[in-house]
């Protein structure tokens, strides 16, 4: 399983409006393109971090081609509430102990 993970340093004001976008962006991206999931943090510093899960790298990397026309609009929304958007780790889960809530 590969793990990518994000930093979003968002704009103030603009939270709500972030959230929503990458809810609804990563919603389609399951759906659409084969992720597992992701979860979004909120750091002490004020920006957001995620991570998602994802079968294997090489369906990462090329993603993007399934996604409706609609998740444009949602990528387009999510990029102008940030400052700045990064992938800072690209990882290989090597032992899974997180509990999964039913």
């Amino acid at each position: 399983m590969f793990t990518p993970i994000y930093l979003f340093d968002v704009k103030s004001g603009r939270e709500n409006a972030f959230v929503e976008a990458w809810q609804k962006l990563t919603e389609l991206i399951m759906k659409h393109e084969g992720a597992l999931g992701s979860r979004l943090h909120r750091s002490s510093d004020g920006s957001f971090v995620a991570y998602a899960q994802w079968p294997d790298r090489g369906l990462w990397e090329n993603s993007g081609a399934k996604l409706p026309p609609e998740a444009s609009q949602w990528r387009k929304q999510m990029k102008e509430c940030c400052e700045s958007i990064r992938t800072t780790h690209e990882m290989e889960v090597v032992l899974d102990l997180l509990i999964r809530e039913s």
